[in-house]
């Protein structure tokens, strides 16, 4: 009798592939590693955030490495990033250092499955980039680069723990208990096991407690923010001495599509480099006017400021990275102290009488320097250091408590937000911030107009089609503008009522439709006889020009 001997089966399990099992370990073990790095990050980002406490909110690493970014960012890249995000540019930006940073965080936990100190160095270079990123900032304060260190030796520890559970101890196969797949442990088919339930409980209680730190340290980061919206909300705008009667009936053509005459304050558009916006205790606050010509320096509270006396101006102001059509534009009524007598109290002479100093320096508390000519604040136009905006403090988005406004200039030259001083220099001496990345120094707003309604590509119908828009010549005013259909004659618009020539006009044109497609153009001429050119330019050096014009399609 012939015996067969057969393999013995330990158990009913099956076994499974040893290859199919080792590859498996080794794609758990990736993506532990993998999950390392995001959870080191998290730490060294969360505990930054609470370090940033005993500092300022513009310390954190993000904030610090994304302004670092704005001030290093080629011109044409700000414009694009301006013209096609808008006013969301800076959530774009922020989001965007996160996803590299998410991205960095992965391949430097993968990177520390072969080699674990490198990729804990890896975290230490990052929190030197933070570092070096705050105090190369214009407002770089002693303590800007804590947070970013702290962060980062943080970050660090964590990842050199973690990897730590995920080192492979080789061990001999076990076949008592009839298989060779991973156990709990995470004991891989070739024999090898990392330490699984260390891994996932250390990066667990890793995440907890970065947790409660980021959580902690947005709380305590809000009590100055706390503190300046109470001294706001404590602020009642004083009465003007001196106010702009109300709008003259007519100013406001009440024109379906067309942009009212005065900007709601959360319409208005915003443009700056702040990523965080400063908020400022009023309390606190004072201003300083010294430099070149000064013969009595200044130095002024909050309350010091307003009790000089307020007054009401509607002002009309425009961001320079406008283009043509674009919506970087809006008026207001501002309530502010006059500038010009401050300055005169402080001694100082304009050029055209032999002053010494020709360009006025504002300077924010983000850092922010900004030139104004200082012949066009004493010459006799309503510049101000406006403290309310439409009937109210002035919003934290825009420049609360103080900000300058300058009538008939680009903003990048005369409405530096978050006011904190006022230097008097001259324009060969010092380069503000945008003069130094390539925009004129000096920039007097273009006499422009914008079709606001119909938009480009509207399907009408034929008849009459109530073409309206705005135009503007600040400190100049509108006295003209005139609609062409197809590059024909022109056809002279009805002007809205004038309010003062500091602000913008409305203008409507009743077009009579006729089928087909058609393209729209404006054009204006402001009250010295100039008439806007039709060359188009670029918003780099002082502001876009051309005819804006609408694509319209006619049933």
């Amino acid at each position: 009798m012939t015996y067969t001997t057969r393999p013995a089966h330990h158990g009913s399990r099956r076994l499974p592939r040893p290859d199919r099992q080792s590859r498996g370990g080794r794609l758990l073990r990736a993506l532990f590693g993998a999950l390392s790095g995001l959870v080191a990050a998290f730490a060294a980002l969360a505990v930054a955030e609470l370090a940033a406490v005993p500092v300022r909110p513009q310390a954190s690493p993000v904030t610090a490495v994304g302004e670092s970014v704005i001030d290093r960012t080629p011109g044409a890249l700000k414009d694009y990033a301006v013209r096609n995000f808008g006013t969301n540019d800076k959530l774009v930006l922020q989001l965007g250092i996160l996803v590299l940073l998410a991205l960095f965080a992965l391949g430097l936990g993968l990177l520390t499955l072969r080699w674990r100190r490198v990729g804990s160095a890896g975290v230490l270079a990052f929190g030197l980039l933070g570092a070096v990123s705050a105090m190369s900032r214009p407002d770089a304060q002693r303590f800007d680069a804590v947070p970013s260190v702290i962060g980062a030796v943080v970050g660090a520890a964590v990842l050199f723990l973690l990897a730590g559970r995920l080192t492979v101890q080789p061990e001999a196969p076990s076949w008592q208990d009839g298989g060779n797949g991973p156990d709990d442990s995470g004991r891989d088919a070739a024999g090898s096991e990392f330490d699984r339930r260390g891994f996932v409980l250390t990066a667990l209680s890793a995440s907890a407690v970065s947790l409660g730190a980021g959580l902690l340290g947005q709380k305590l980061n809000a009590v100055g923010t706390e503190k300046a919206a109470a001294s706001r909300a404590a602020i009642s705008i004083p009465t003007p001495r001196a106010s702009t009667s109300a709008a003259p009936v007519g100013v406001d053509l009440k024109v379906p599509g067309l942009s009212p005459f005065i900007t709601p304050n959360p319409s208005f558009y915003r443009v700056d480099t702040a990523l965080v916006v400063p908020t400022v205790d009023a309390n606190t606050w004072r201003l300083r006017i010294h430099g070149t010509g000064v013969a009595k320096e200044l130095d002024i509270s909050y309350k010091e400021l307003v009790a000089r006396g307020v007054i009401d101006r509607d002002i009309t102001v425009m961001c320079v990275s406008d283009e043509v059509g674009g919506n970087y534009i809006g008026n207001a009524r501002w309530t502010g102290v006059p500038l010009a007598p401050l300055l005169r109290q402080a001694g100082v002479v304009p050029p055209s009488k032999g002053g010494p100093a020709d360009q006025l320096v504002a300077r924010s508390v983000d850092g922010m320097t900004i030139g104004t000519p200082v012949e066009a604040v004493l010459d006799g136009r309503d510049a101000l250091l406006a403290v309310g905006m439409n009937g109210e403090p002035l919003p934290f988005a825009h420049g609360f408590p103080v900000r300058m406004v300058v009538p008939g200039l680009y903003g990048y030259v005369s409405a530096c937000k978050w006011l904190q001083e006022l230097e008097l220099t001259r324009f060969t001496d010092f380069d503000a911030y945008w003069a130094r990345r390539d925009w004129s120094a000096q920039a007097p707003i273009k006499t422009e107009s914008r079709i606001d309604t119909p938009k480009s590509s509207s399907k009408l119908t034929s008849g009459k089609v109530a073409v309206a828009g705005v135009a503007w010549a600040q400190h100049k005013g509108i006295a003209k503008v005139e609609v062409r259909v197809d590059g024909g004659a022109w056809h002279t618009a009805d002007l809205s009522a004038q309010d003062s020539v500091d602000t913008w006009r409305q203008w409507v044109w009743q077009w009579p439709a006729t089928p087909g497609p058609h393209r729209l153009e404006v054009r204006a001429t402001d009250r010295t006889g100039y008439i806007q050119t039709e060359q188009k330019a670029a918003t780099r050096p002082n502001g876009a020009t051309g005819f804006h014009n609408v694509a319209v399609n006619v049933a």
